[in-house]
């Protein structure tokens, strides 16, 4: 009792615990990143900048093209018998690599935690980094960006690094429009590119006044964190930005990709996977933590926040566009509220299988999909979303760790979007990290504990296929 209440051993105490409590303050530093902001007053010049991003490019790509093969099987292996809403060919297969010696069945009979402590979680089903996830921003496929080019004069390339994933894993390009308002005409699209330079020949007398400034917003090239006037842009020559359809192609998905804006640090980020417009309209939630309640709030939130990014600092500097909300924004959000999903044959008016169109591997999985499989208890017909967010805690099969920039931990409550046309939206998940719906099956079987057999997988394959 003494000993303990002398002077000397008070203070060895209290400078213990100073010391720990300036260690785990260093440790809450390390997580919480030095500052929220991004860069503003540049000091190095655009030259150099540019100069010492390109000599980084092909180590940057190479690790990263390194982490993708490790993963997953890239080959390009379409399916005969599915094929997207215009005719490109899905892909099919799982294209998850397995870890040495697991199967698939073995992975199912394990608990979470003997996955985990195992280290037999699959690396695909890790969350996926952005290409440079330490760099970040937006990066569109090469497709997008010749035929914007083409159109408009407006170069969309990055000197600093390249879109991932190649053009097969992707959505059709371009893709068909379907609207809300006249089921009666199909795709609108004519095969082409929606841009600013034909959208007026196409939608006129089709769209009304105000439909139509909305979409000529959509299309408007605007400043954006790469793509912009200032030093530290990513594009070699000054840019006049990106428009909101560069990335929802025809009121689709391209692919594009990104970081989420409402995380910080930068390590801590989330790569987003462009969703796809369609269906906007019995939507109710958006952002990539959906804390925006209306398509109004996040078109006008992206325009003041940097595209994706949270920083209205940054924003003003490279040119933020502030938009009105009583009537351009409105208007841009009317349009985008009519972009309707792809026809679905086979569904009745409820949303599911009409007996007399469906095949018999196609109603089993609609069976699977509403019994077993636990699919349903999220994704609702008609349009296959509950509208609400889920967590589904894949954190629990894996330790967090470190990959490429990107530290891989709990990635939180999901959104749950609309599976009607989802074959037509590779890939999949938020972050894009499930490159075909085979391999969405088994993510979602190992995750959910469905303990599907193989025969019931490739029947719920198919009633997806049907959406």
């Amino acid at each position: 009792m003494q000993l303990y209440g002398s002077k000397t051993v008070r203070a060895f105490l209290l400078t213990a615990s100073i010391i720990g409590g300036l260690s785990l303050a260093y440790a809450q530093q390390e997580q919480r990143g030095a500052t929220s902001y991004l860069p503003v007053d540049i000091k190095e010049s655009f030259a150099s900048i540019m100069a010492r991003m390109k000599a980084a490019k092909p180590d940057n790509e190479k690790e990263h093209s390194d982490l993708l093969s490790a993963r997953y099987d890239m080959s390009n292996r379409p399916a005969k018998d599915a094929a997207m809403s215009r005719g490109k060919l899905v892909q099919e297969g799982v294209r998850v690599k397995l870890p040495a010696g697991a199967t698939w069945d073995q992975l199912a009979s394990m608990s979470p935690t003997e996955i985990r402590d195992k280290n037999q979680f699959p690396k695909g089903f890790y969350p996926l980094p952005h290409p440079n996830h330490a760099e970040q921003g937006m990066v569109f496929p090469k497709f997008e960006i010749k035929e914007v080019e083409k159109q408009e004069g407006r170069d969309l390339t990055r000197f600093d690094l390249d879109f991932d994933l190649p053009d097969h894993f992707l959505p059709e390009f371009p893709a068909p429009i379907y609207l809300t308002t006249r089921p009666d005409l199909g795709d609108v699209s004519q095969g082409k590119l929606v841009t600013i330079e034909n959208y007026y020949e196409l939608f006129n007398g089709i769209l009304n006044p105000k439909q139509l400034d909305g979409l000529r917003l959509l299309l408007t090239p605007f400043a954006q964190q790469q793509f912009n006037q200032t030093e530290d842009r990513r594009s070699e020559k000054p840019s006049r930005g990106v428009a909101c359809l560069d990335c929802h192609a025809n009121g689709h998905t391209n692919g594009a990709t990104h970081t989420v804006g409402d995380i910080r640090p930068q390590s801590n980020r989330h790569r987003i996977d462009t969703p796809s417009l369609r269906g906007v309209n019995i939507q109710r939630l958006f952002g990539s933590q959906r804390a925006l309640k209306s398509v109004e709030d996040f078109t006008e939130f992206e325009q003041r926040g940097a595209y994706f990014d949270g920083d209205p600092v940054t924003a003003t500097k490279k040119g933020v566009n502030i938009l009105e909300r009583g009537s351009q924004v409105h208007d841009m959000a009317e349009v985008q509220e009519l972009f309707d999903f792809p026809p679905a044959p086979k569904l009745d008016i409820y949303g599911k299988l009409d007996p007399a169109k469906a095949t018999p591997a196609e109603l089993r999985g609609q069976e699977i999909f509403f019994g077993k499989g636990q699919c349903a208890a999220c994704h609702t017909p008609p349009y296959y979303s509950d509208n609400t967010m889920h967590n589904l805690q894949v954190e629990r099969f894996y330790r967090p760790e470190m990959i490429t920039h990107m530290l891989a931990s709990a990635d939180g409550p999901i959104k749950t979007f609309p599976l009607r046309g989802v074959k037509d939206s590779p890939p999949y998940l938020h972050d894009g990290r499930l490159l075909t719906l085979d391999d969405t099956v088994e993510f979602f079987n190992l995750v959910l504990g469905a303990k599907l057999t193989p025969t019931e997988k490739q029947d719920l394959l198919q009633f997806l296929r049907a959406l």
